[in-house]
């Protein structure tokens, strides 16, 4: 009797099963949980910003050499810089604590924010932003990335609305054949007598535009934030985030601090 019809039976179903098992995706970026809302610093103005987040129940589980997010902590110094009204560039400086105490560096980016003057009144903001990063293999397995973020905002004295269809590229690595990623963000904030809001943000990652991660395997968080606006020059965002996927962490916290050297910003 012939093996040969049954071996490629058998390729077959591998091959089918193949298809459908789970791809995990990239990750949604855990140093800055931020949309961007299309506002930049005025020229020749400083200003950084401390983004911090705990993942307090997380996946415990990732593709080496990624280290699991479970119980990490991330630590990011972001400093800023208004060059012209419509370009503002700035980097980031990470760091991580790790769930069994093991604190270190955890990946350099720079960037640079265009935005375009108001159109349509002073309430739409247009721009993008285009950010480098390298980051050691064990925060991210591809090391060199690069990410454009373009940004649509809606703002009036009750509401603030902002949409980052964000585009993530590895660079180098074992992602770098699969093409561009979506990790779309969006927010919607309502203001309290203009000195606080209150709302929600989104974050997602739905893996390669050539071939969508499985649901499951794609990351989609929902943010519960509250912002800080009447203490100028000193900004905060808090939030609470909740996974909605199983391929997203469960439960994650974060905190954004910011101080201007000058008040106000551009748009």
């Amino acid at each position: 009797m012939s093996t040969k019809p049954i071996s490629r039976a058998a390729l077959a179903s591998l091959a089918a099963l193949g298809a459908f098992l789970p791809r995990p995706a990239r990750a949604v970026d855990p140093f800055e949980i931020e949309v961007y809302d299309g506002t930049a610093n005025q020229p020749g103005m400083p200003s950084v910003e401390l983004h911090l987040n705990s993942v307090v129940s997380g996946r415990r589980e990732s593709i080496p050499p990624e280290l699991p997010p479970n119980h990490q902590s991330h630590f990011t110094l972001e400093p800023l810089f208004g060059l012209l009204r419509w370009w503002e560039v700035g980097g980031y400086l990470q760091t991580t604590l790790r769930g069994d105490g093991t604190f270190e560096y955890a990946g350099t980016k720079v960037r640079s924010k265009f935005v375009l003057p108001p159109w349509f009144g002073d309430r739409v903001r247009i721009g993008a932003n285009l950010e480098l990063a390298l980051l050691p293999v064990h925060y991210d397995r591809n090391r060199w990335g690069m990410e454009l973020r373009p940004i649509a905002a809606y703002e009036d004295k009750n509401w603030l609305f902002a949409f980052n269809p964000i585009v993530d590229l590895a660079l180098a690595g074992p992602d770098r054949g699969e093409g561009p990623t979506f990790q779309p963000a969006a927010m919607a904030v309502f203001k309290i007598l203009g000195a606080a809001s209150v709302g929600v943000e989104y974050y997602g990652d739905l893996g390669p535009f050539s071939d969508f991660a499985p649901s499951r395997s794609q990351e989609h968080y929902v943010f519960e934030v509250v912002n800080l606006l009447a203490a100028s020059p000193v900004e905060i965002n808090a939030g609470i985030g909740e996974g909605l996927t199983p391929g997203s962490n469960p439960f994650i916290v974060k905190m954004i601090v910011g101080y201007s050297w000058e008040t106000g910003k551009t748009r």
